[in-house]
């Protein structure tokens, strides 16, 4: 699908409308980043101690949204230095951070609306008045870790859907609402093929129901495979740390792996099968008649990936 470059502009500027709003109804809240994407816009933000934003807020940021695009603020593009940037967001430590991470010879640039400024290489619409205030809505919260980093702290990141006429807007909102009817992780439920318990996050319980049609298909799939000339292997779900240093994992990968110790030995459960395949390809001498050597297996991976990813 086509992207439309100018409504990409109107989410850019209406996700900085929204982090104008937040500051306003959350003083001394941090910000972070606020790119347009597929059908809005999404803001990180780094809340107060002394508030933890939900879904009901949204209203209210919402209300304050459209005041903000009610007063036509126009969108003000500033280039400025380095010193003059790392100056006017010392209060902004992400902001900083992005400053400091730039390479020297790095254009930087900041907008203004409402006097309200962001770091933001743009660009942007003319004025608030090209954004329609009847076709945005706040969607959802989600955390966020800061530059996708584990390590870092967790932000606050909230979703909006941004259209160009509030029509569009409407059919969105009524695609999403007949997804969710449709949505497997409920059908499931209610069918009793399968439950999910929240302190087990990423892993399904099969129920009867459900473990006959996954088998079902699983049989399917393994007709398949031999057909295409496969054979099936199986291979461990944990394995030693060596092995994984062989594969590169453990350098590359380490931070996704769910990692245990016995007897003084590191061990992983294996996030992807073809580790093991391999072990069993160099599991002996093998000559260019075996090739093409062509091994499958319904394996059982985990990896150790942030929630909601």
């Amino acid at each position: 699908m086509a992207v439309d470059e100018k409504l990409q502009v109107v989410r850019h500027s209406c996700a900085h409308v929204m982090a104008e709003a937040v500051k306003h109804l959350f003083p001394g809240t941090k910000i972070a980043i606020g790119p347009a994407i597929d059908n809005g816009f999404y803001y990180d933000f780094d809340f107060p101690t002394d508030h933890k934003i939900t879904e009901d807020d949204f209203a209210a940021v919402e209300k304050e949204m459209r005041k903000i695009i009610a007063s036509g603020a126009e969108f003000t593009r500033k280039e400025v230095s380095r010193e003059e940037a790392l100056k006017l967001f010392a209060d902004e430590p992400y902001k900083v951070e992005l400053i400091k991470d730039l390479p020297e010879d790095a254009v930087i640039s900041t907008y203004e609306q409402d006097g309200f400024m962001d770091l933001c290489r743009g660009p942007h619409v003319a004025s608030t008045k090209e954004i329609n205030a009847q076709a945005f809505k706040l969607h959802k919260l989600a955390g966020a870790y800061w530059r996708g980093d584990s390590d870092r702290p967790m932000l606050t990141r909230i979703y909006a859907l941004c259209f160009s006429k509030p029509n569009e807007l409407k059919d969105y909102l009524t695609m999403l609402a007949e997804a969710e009817k449709r949505d497997h992780r409920k059908l499931g439920v209610e069918m009793d093929l399968f439950h999910l318990d929240p302190e087990d996050p990423g892993q399904i319980f099969w129920h009867p129901n459900g473990w006959t049609i996954y088998t079902t298909i699983q049989d399917y799939m393994r007709k398949m495979v031999r057909r295409d000339g496969y054979q099936e292997v199986n291979t461990p779900a944990i394995m030693p740390r060596s092995l994984w240093e062989r594969s590169g994992h453990w350098g590359h990968y380490q931070k996704n792996m769910f990692i245990t110790e016995s007897e003084k030995r590191l061990f992983a459960i294996k996030p992807m099968n073809c580790p093991g395949a391999i072990e069993i390809f160099k599991s002996r001498q093998r000559s260019y008649k075996d090739l093409p050597m062509r091994l499958a297996e319904f394996g059982h991976d985990v990896r150790n990936e942030p929630s909601g990813t």
